[in-house]
């Protein structure tokens, strides 16, 4: 489960830097991306923080 989130992480944060560059008309849905890899960021770091105490 672990590498499944870090794989969707980078995948949303390349997905984001793709978007922004390449496609200006989507920029809604690349900064919703964006904030949705933050959060898993976030979470996993909770997560990982929870099973070492």
């Amino acid at each position: 489960m672990k590498y499944l989130t870090y794989t969707l992480i980078i995948v949303l944060i390349i997905g984001w830097i793709l978007g922004f560059l390449i496609f200006k008309i989507l920029g809604g849905l690349i900064h919703l991306l964006l904030v949705l890899a933050v959060i898993l960021i976030i979470y996993n770091w909770f997560l990982a923080r929870k099973t070492k105490n």
